[in-house]
C-alpha cells in the first residue's frame, strides 16, 4: 500500500446557536486563531502531503477568506459547500477525491485532534480498512424509554470521535447508497455495505466545541501544550 493519497474532509457546518453567538463557532477566536485553523493544522502537520476539503455553508464564504489570512502558508484546501445533512455535506467532500487513498472525516469544531492521532487512524486504516477514534464513558449512563428508565452497563459503549478514516475504496461506494436518517456518522454509512469499522483510542482532549464552556476548555488544554 505504501504512501497513498490523504485526504482530510473537515466538515464545519454549524451555524454556532449554541454559542450564542453572530460568529459560527468555527471561525470563533481560540488562542488569536481561528477555531478551524487549529483543525487544518493538525491534519498539515501530521501530513505535508494533506489535502484538505473543508466543506461549509455557503453564506460563510467571507469567514472562509479570513481563515485563510491566519495562515503563514496556506496549505492546499478546497472550498466545497455543505448540504442539508451532514450525509450530503460529506458526499460533497468525496466528490473531491480522486483515485485510491486514506480519506478523512472529521469535524471542524474540534480543534484540539493531535497530529500523532491522526497518523494513528492513517495507519490503522491502511492495515483494517477503517479508523473510528473513541474514548471510555466515565459518567455512569440510563436507558431512558417513555416513563421507564434503567441503568445500563457503560463498559458496553464507547463515545465516538473524529476523524473517521476509511481507505477510498470503502466510503466512497458507500456514499453511492440513498440518504438514510439513520446515517448519524460515516461508520453508519460503511458499515451499510458490510464493512465493519474498526476502532482506535481516541483522545480525552479531542473535544467538540458546541458551548461557551467548551471554549474555555480548550484554550486551557492549549496551554497545557504550551501553544
Amino acid at each position: 500500500m505504501g504512501n497513498r493519497k490523504k485526504t482530510a474532509i473537515i466538515v464545519a457546518g454549524g451555524s454556532g446557536s449554541r454559542m450564542q453567538s453572530a460568529i459560527p463557532k468555527q471561525f470563533m477566536d481560540l488562542a488569536g486563531k481561528p477555531v478551524l485553523y487549529h483543525t487544518i493544522t493538525a491534519f498539515t502537520q501530521a501530513y505535508p502531503d494533506m489535502e484538505i476539503v473543508l466543506v461549509l455553508p455557503e453564506q460563510h464564504i467571507s469567514y472562509a477568506n479570513n481563515l485563510l489570512l491566519a495562515f503563514d502558508n496556506v496549505p492546499a484546501i478546497t472550498m466545497v459547500w455543505g448540504g442539508e445533512t451532514r450525509f450530503h455535506s460529506v458526499k460533497n467532500g468525496l466528490r473531491q477525491v480522486k483515485g485510491d487513498g486514506v480519506v478523512f472525516v472529521h469535524d471542524g469544531v474540534r480543534p484540539l485532534v493531535s497530529s500523532a492521532l491522526v497518523r494513528t487512524c492513517y495507519e490503522a486504516a491502511l492495515s483494517h480498512g477503517s479508523a473510528i477514534p473513541v474514548i471510555d464513558m466515565k459518567d455512569s449512563i440510563r436507558e431512558v424509554d417513555g416513563e421507564q428508565n434503567r441503568a445500563v452497563d457503560r463498559e458496553r459503549f464507547r463515545i465516538i470521535q473524529t476523524p473517521q478514516t476509511f481507505l477510498s475504496e470503502l466510503i466512497l461506494p458507500a456514499f453511492e447508497l440513498p440518504y438514510d436518517p439513520l446515517f448519524t456518522d460515516e461508520a453508519t454509512v460503511v458499515e451499510r455495505l458490510g464493512h465493519p469499522v474498526h476502532l482506535v483510542e481516541g483522545e480525552e482532549s479531542n473535544l467538540k466545541i458546541t458551548k461557551p464552556l467548551d471554549l474555555v476548555m480548550a484554550k486551557a488544554f492549549l496551554d497545557l501544550r504550551g501553544e
